[in-house]
């Protein structure tokens, strides 16, 4: 297991000309890091200070942007580093975060067109593929067991950034099972749209056709980034991807892509999940027998409504459904099928590490995986 990683006692703080405040938490990306900014911008966030124009978290930093003729920028400086104070002294904070997933049709051949146009002289290795190589340097047999590794992992959302609405992500694993992969030793100039890319130890969704250096390992079904915003889904904001969202990559063949690229694809709310930190169990979790994951999902709801059956038992008493969601919501099982994409909101406690949550994630992903999909019925 990897050692604990530290962060510097205190944020540098650096002023952008007369309108932007740079907080570093960190010089490199860690999930510690990349939590404590999340913290300190969901907290100035909450303030609703007159002046604050914009709040960016990035993967170990934030960059606030104010107005100098609203808000001083001393009165600023002073605030935010309370709230890091806050968020540093803190061991239980909680952020709010949605789980979504992200069906992906790996191999396609939208990127293996590109990927043959940007060989010599752009590439480490001008005579394979992006998949190829991304195996080899992290010691993988080929690319089927590096697509595996690839989605059977959560990533969490760190930043989004780049581009609009591009989403970067880090993978929930101990550091050194993290996949890595170079970037191009030179930029490509033309990347398709919803490209799922990989550079260093960060996965990215591009959001629009353009300018590109990660590796591109496959293509995205569903659309992240709005303008229009004439999606439903994308009523609140143009830009789908919020930082701290927890994405599961799925594998889909050419008809399921197919299908959901003709545009009935919709996201949904199938409920909320909540996990508490420290010597308390997540709610509606228990523990596994020996040998197994660190937590299992046991069976919860609030009463047998309409279309509702209780899940199935194991021998120890608690189901492998996951029905182990708060009793806001009343639950019907439907047949599983494309297209569709079920998140959920949930509670992520800084003290939590990124294998345990990884963990957990997992053995709710195999749980629905085995049983019928879950679809919710709002009161």
């Amino acid at each position: 297991m990897s050692a604990p990683q530290t962060l510097p006692a205190t944020a540098r703080y650096t002023w952008g000309g007369d309108e932007f405040l740079f907080v570093e938490i960190a010089e490199e990306m860690s999930l510690p890091g990349n939590l404590r900014a999340m913290g300190i911008a969901r907290g100035l966030a909450g303030l609703a200070l007159d002046g604050v124009v914009d709040i960016c978290p990035a993967n170990a930093s934030l960059l606030i942007r104010f107005d100098p003729d609203v808000l001083e920028p001393a009165s600023l400086e002073s605030t935010v580093r309370e709230l890091e104070a806050r968020t540093r002294s803190e061991t239980n904070t909680v952020l709010s975060t949605r789980i979504v997933e992200v069906p992906v049709w790996y191999d396609d051949p939208y990127t293996r067109e590109v990927v043959g146009r940007f060989r010599e002289g752009y590439h480490q290795d001008p005579t394979g593929t992006d998949l190829d190589y991304a195996a080899r340097v992290n010691g993988l047999a080929d690319a089927a067991e590096f697509i595996h590794r690839h989605h059977t992992q959560p990533w969490i959302v760190s930043m989004v950034g780049f581009v609009a609405g591009l989403p970067f992500l880090f993978q929930l694993v101990e550091r050194e099972h993290q996949l890595e992969v170079p970037k191009y030793l030179s930029p490509r100039t033309d990347t398709p749209k919803l490209t799922v890319g990989h550079g260093g130890c960060f996965a990215c969704i591009y959001s629009v056709r353009g300018a590109g250096g990660y590796q591109m390992f496959g293509i995205a079904a569903a659309p992240i980034f709005d303008p229009a915003q004439k999606l439903a889904d994308f009523a609140e904001s143009m830009v789908f991807f919020r930082p701290g969202d927890i994405v599961k990559f799925t594998p889909v063949s050419e008809q399921e892509y197919r299908r959901i690229e003709a545009g009935t694809f919709r996201y949904r709310r199938p409920g909320r999940v909540r996990h508490r930190a420290g010597h308390r169990r997540p709610r509606g979790l228990q523990r596994h027998p020996a040998g197994g994951a660190p937590w299992r999902v046991s069976a919860r709801s609030r009463s047998a409504s309409p279309g509702w059956r209780p899940p199935s038992r194991t021998a120890g008493g608690s189901g492998t459904t996951p029905s182990a969601f708060p009793r806001a919501e009343r639950w019907t099982s439907t047949r599983r099928s494309w297209p569709t994409r079920w998140w959920a909101t949930s509670t992520v406690r800084r003290c939590w590490s990124a294998p345990t949550w990884g963990r957990l994630y997992a053995r709710w992903l195999r749980s629905t995986s085995r049983s019928p999909a879950l679809r919710c019925r709002c009161r």
